[in-house]
């Protein structure tokens, strides 16, 4: 079994470039990055830690090629593996700042698998998002509208605590 795989989906390329970044830091290949539009859930399986990735659409949406992935994965059995979650959104879109992270993580919980990297949320500005629990966002929240300048040291600090 791989180490990692990452599994993304993006409609302006912004999420893709992320998981390319993320692919940079971490060491891992081409061929362990998958485009959900493209890829069978089953793909999961060959990896101990999965890194989903989406951005958040309209009023808190997923990236619309995670809605089938997402319904395959509910027929997969994860006990062995890691589920790490991160999320693009827009903080000016207070109400439903990167919702898609919560989405992925409530559909990933069904599988088994131990979701890892939550993620503090000092530093944001936004009144409300599916992906905080207790107080804590489930997985990396990014903001490459306002806040590009924040990526690479998230990224950097959030994968430190998923690559253990």
């Amino acid at each position: 079994m791989k180490k990692f795989g990452i599994f993304y989906g993006s409609s302006t390329g912004t999420t893709a470039d992320i998981a390319e970044k993320i692919a940079k830091i971490l060491g891992v290949g081409s061929s362990d990055i998958h485009n959900v539009n493209a890829t069978s859930p089953s793909a999961v399986g060959d990896y101990e830690t999965l890194i989903f990735g989406s951005s958040t659409w309209g009023s808190g949406d997923l990236q619309d090629d995670w809605y089938d992935f997402l319904d395959g994965l509910k027929a997969v059995s994860l006990p062995e593996q890691k589920i790490a979650i991160f999320g693009l959104g827009d903080e000016t879109m207070s109400d439903t700042f990167c919702n898609a992270v919560g989405k992925i993580y409530d559909a990933a919980k069904e599988t088994g698998a131990k979701i890892v990297g939550a993620y503090d949320t000092e530093g944001y500005t936004f009144d409300h998002s599916d992906a905080v629990r207790d107080g804590q966002a489930v997985g990396l929240l990014l903001d490459e509208v306002n806040h590009p300048e924040l990526t690479d040291r998230r990224l950097r600090g959030w994968l430190n605590t998923i690559a253990e």
